[in-house]
């Protein structure tokens, strides 16, 4: 699975990472829900860094088509919730 990071650039990860990422989806739906910045904050720095310490760097020369697309670790509630709605399904579908 190719993972996008708005900002940043793309990982791969294998396929058995989805329910740890699942799991962290829930924590930002949650703050997103309640409009708290600060667990947003802290939910995304959890999520994004779970992608760049399991992942592997995709290089920059490589199109590669992501199959996720993850907000910048500054997005907003606003930001975020504009994915959330977007997808239906939070960040990470299933």
């Amino acid at each position: 699975m190719i993972v996008r990071i708005l900002g940043e650039g793309q990982w791969q990860l294998g396929d058995d990472h989805v329910s740890d990422l699942n799991r962290l989806d829930d924590a930002i739906e949650k703050a997103v829900a309640n409009s708290d910045e600060a667990a947003l904050a802290e939910a995304l720095h959890n999520m994004l860094s779970e992608v760049r310490t399991v992942g592997t760097p995709v290089p920059d020369e490589e199109l590669v088509d992501s199959d996720l697309i993850l907000p910048a670790s500054d997005s907003s509630v606003a930001d975020v919730r504009e994915l959330l709605n977007a997808s239906g399904e939070g960040l990470i579908p299933g």
